[in-house]
């Protein structure tokens, strides 16, 4: 009398099975995408960085660049001493900054991105590369040089000015309870005083300062060596697996806003104020010595996100690794194109970021909302 019962329970027990073990499978897949996303990523930022090894005004082949970096290991691999003088001492050290740097910038886009929920912001929508500029022109424009000791005054008072930006954003949105519409608009306002003082600077500043402004804001990896490059990993070591760490509230504030992260039990206001400030201190870490590089961290977390979504701790590195790809390809570009003259790569990429950008503003409805 209860057999039909019966069957009708073990056959809803079976398809649960069933539906159960094509999600898992779906799900696995659905990671092995991501991970597959990741290597692939790193396949190209590895090959672009031995590319960019090999070229420069002394072009060596690949065979001598994997020796000159070999014989400084294992004595019995043969290399020249010029090639590896060049290697070690000029163009390691411009190929680790940039994939630092671009890891750094586009991390920290992600990141802000994520906590204020609008595609627009970054690193330097926030005022940053305003306040770095108004650091630099201000040791220029007091006679620090440009040389010696005085390339480190420049870099300390970018880098001062650049943190203090990023704390008084802190200190603005805390007033107004840590809101992500307040965080953006101090930082629009802040971009536009640092940038008047600059200009004001400029309007005084002899053609010898006036130059060096100018040059500094272009972004550059030529001044990058050991210790700068030492400095620059350390920072981001340190601030990435707190970020990795708040991924899954990123998640949730991203997906749901606010209230919806509340109610799970987020401190939102500490998971922004935490996200703003180490974002601001990798920035500024990063454009204290390599000048403004824009765009980076506007551009790598939406090609990042195109692809595998807004799951932050994919996106999260995903943005690293091509963040440096930006950079590490542009800075290629800006040395090949028209050589022997270099490019800045602060103006290569503003010429994917200015599309890009655009491209944002007319679809600014689609997968935010």
């Amino acid at each position: 009398m209860h057999l039909p019962n019966r069957i009708t329970s073990t056959s809803l027990k079976i398809t649960e099975k069933a539906d159960s073990k094509d999600a898992r499978q779906a799900y696995s897949e659905f990671i092995a995408r991501k991970i597959m996303f990741l290597i692939v990523s790193l396949a190209i930022m590895l090959f672009l960085a031995v590319l960019s090894a090999s070229l420069g005004g002394a072009t060596e082949s690949w065979s001598e660049v994997f020796r000159a970096i070999l014989s400084r290991y294992f004595p019995f691999v043969e290399s020249d001493p010029f090639v590896k003088s060049i290697i070690w001492h000029l163009r390691l050290p411009r190929i680790f900054m940039g994939i630092v740097a671009g890891a750094g910038l586009g991390v920290a886009g992600a990141v802000m991105q994520g906590v204020t929920r609008n595609p627009l912001v970054s690193p330097f929508t926030v005022g940053i590369s305003s306040a770095a500029a108004f650091g630099a022109s201000m040791a220029i424009i007091f006679g620090v040089g440009y040389a010696g000791i005085g390339t480190y005054i420049i870099i300390l008072s970018a880098f001062i000015s650049a943190i203090g930006c990023g704390f008084l954003v802190f200190f603005i949105s805390r007033l107004k309870r840590s809101s992500p519409e307040t965080m953006v608009l101090a930082g629009i306002a802040l971009t536009y005083f640092f940038g008047s003082l600059t200009a004001i600077l400029q309007f005084f500043a002899n053609e010898q300062q006036l130059n060096a402004m100018v040059n500094w804001t272009f972004g550059t990896l030529s001044g990058a060596d050991w210790h700068k490059l030492t400095v620059v990993t350390v920072v981001f070591l340190l601030s990435m697996p707190v970020f990795i760490r708040l991924s899954w509230d990123l998640n949730i504030m991203f997906a749901g806003g606010d209230e919806a992260a509340k109610s799970l039990g987020i401190n939102v206001a500490r998971v922004r104020n935490v996200s703003l400030l180490l974002s601001s201190f990798i920035t500024a870490a990063i454009v204290c010595f390599t000048g403004i590089i824009g765009f980076v961290g506007l551009v790598a977390p939406h090609v990042a996100r195109m692809v595998l979504g807004s799951d932050h701790r994919f996106l999260l590195p995903a943005s690293c690794v091509v963040g440096s790809i930006l950079v590490i390809g542009a800075d290629i570009v800006g040395r090949v194109i028209l050589a022997p003259i270099i490019i800045p790569i602060g103006i290569v990429i503003s010429f994917i970021g200015v599309p890009m950008f655009l491209y944002l503003i007319m679809t600014r409805d689609t997968g935010w909302d």
